[in-house]
């Protein structure tokens, strides 16, 4: 992210005119490739696009981007698609904001169902088998250095860091469900808010636009177009149509289907965890863990942990494991009969997609001008960094979790894999010591489990 935080040096030859205006089927262009080279997680998709869209092209100006950032990062859901989503919006009103969030999503979709497909038909092949033997201890040390990550920009104070240590022994120790953790720590900030502000007051996470690369077509002192602003009459009417999107689909399957066929029960999980993801995917794993794996019986803990290492390696946002998992659930439930496994898992991928993503969708058109104009509200932002500390607890235990199963395979009575904790141990120093970049890493870990497995046959 130094990227867009960090000011350039001044350029007094910065253009002074803004760029030519950018038509819906130029932005359209741009949104699609967005979706195939959106790679490295939410900090480096939006560093891609703080390059694409502030520095090189000029669509919007630094401080406006960051704006809209810091105001996407408050929302549940994955910050870099809805900030897609906002510019997209900003642009060309409404079909701009839905084809920009859209096209982030949509090639990963298609690309996650195909991998899902090859690991689940083929995933005993040794070539196979041998890649996830060396991506899973890759994905252990990303998910520590997730926790790293958040914790050094959310704990900025003692009472934060008792917020996260109980987070995670709640649900480490005492098996809390993460909503409830989520409720608690919301309440903790909403009171704290009031009894000691200065304690949850929100740092500026992304910092101060400081660069400047010239003209842009929303720039700094453009006035917020009028499809921007508030009206409670467009809020009404994009929630409305938002409630239609969510009922039809949820209607039929439960008509169709039943409230307790797997894809129904598919649908409400993930719109439940879809209003849960404060804290990015990181966040919001824990949670998925507990129904799917645990509750649902959709997958398994290792099946969790593959998904979860081709979420990282393919592009768009992280929390498109879900369709992994959907793809996984409804394959091995078989929910359209033994003749249609591949049918069975891409409707269900496509359909846990939807309802994961759509409240995205809602937040940005019909909540995005309400939120920015709370945005320095204490009584906002304190239970979203109350909920934010406990987020980092709650990835702690998501990290032991991936490290249990990965170096235990069989339980504590087993053995331990020395071989997945030395390529652990090599993840960790190439991300903590190095900043070497996740694609990288696992690529690397790959080879290596590949190796390691050819050696051992």
């Amino acid at each position: 992210m130094n990227q867009m935080t960090t000011p350039a040096a001044a350029d007094d030859q910065a253009p002074s005119s803004p760029p030519q205006r950018v038509n819906f089927w130029q932005a359209f262009a741009f949104w699609l490739k967005l979706g195939f080279i959106s790679f490295g997680g939410p900090a480096g998709q939006i560093a891609i696009m703080h390059t694409e869209l502030v520095e090189r092209r000029r669509w919007i100006s630094e401080k406006r981007f960051l704006h809209a950032l810091n105001y996407c990062m408050l929302l549940p859901g994955p910050e870099a698609q809805q900030l897609a989503t906002y510019i997209g919006w900003l642009m060309h009103r409404t079909w701009g904001g839905v084809v920009a969030g859209a096209m982030f999503v949509l090639p990963s979709l298609f690309i996650l169902i195909a991998l899902s497909w090859v690991y689940i038909a083929y995933g005993d092949v040794p070539l196979v088998s041998g890649l996830f033997y060396g991506i899973k201890p890759a994905v252990t040390a990303i998910v520590v250095q997730a926790a790293h990550r958040i914790g050094s920009r959310a704990l900025k104070n003692n009472w934060l860091w008792g917020i996260a240590a109980a987070a995670f022994v709640a649900i480490f120790a005492l098996n809390v469900p993460f909503p409830a953790i989520v409720a608690g720590a919301a309440l903790i900030g909403y009171v704290g808010g009031r009894v000691a502000p200065a304690v949850f007051k929100a740092g500026g996470g992304h910092g101060k636009a400081g660069s400047s690369y010239g003209r842009a077509l929303i720039d700094d002192d453009m006035p917020t177009p009028a499809h921007a602003r508030f009206h409670w009459g467009r809020l009404a009417l994009v929630v409305a149509a938002g409630a239609v999107l969510w009922c039809i689909p949820m209607g039929l399957l439960a008509a169709g289907l039943g409230w307790d066929h797997t894809l129904t029960q598919m649908g409400w999980f993930f719109t439940k965890a879809a209003l849960l993801t404060f804290g990015g995917a990181y966040a919001v794993l824990p949670y998925v863990y507990q129904g799917a794996v645990g509750h649902y019986g959709w997958l398994t803990p290792t099946q969790m942990i593959d998904g979860l290492a081709l979420g990282e390696t393919t592009p768009g946002p992280l929390i498109m494991v879900v369709a992994f998992v959907g793809f996984v659930g409804g394959y091995v439930k078989a929910v359209f009969g033994p003749d249609a496994l591949f049918l069975a898992g891409a409707v269900a991928a496509t359909l846990v997609t939807w309802f994961t993503f759509l409240p995205s969708f809602v937040f940005i058109l019909a909540g995005g001008p309400l939120v920015e104009s709370t945005h320095d509200d204490i009584k906002f932002t304190a239970p979203l960094t109350a909920i934010t500390a406990a987020v980092v607890g709650v990835v702690l235990n998501l990290a032991l979790f991936f490290g249990y199963h990965v170096l235990w395979p069989q339980g504590f009575g087993g053995r331990f894999d020395w071989v997945s904790a030395l390529i652990a141990l090599g993840a960790a120093v190439a991300l903590f010591r190095y900043k070497r970049n996740v694609i990288h890493v696992i690529a690397v870990c790959a080879l290596v489990g590949l190796v390691v497995k050819a050696l051992v046959l």
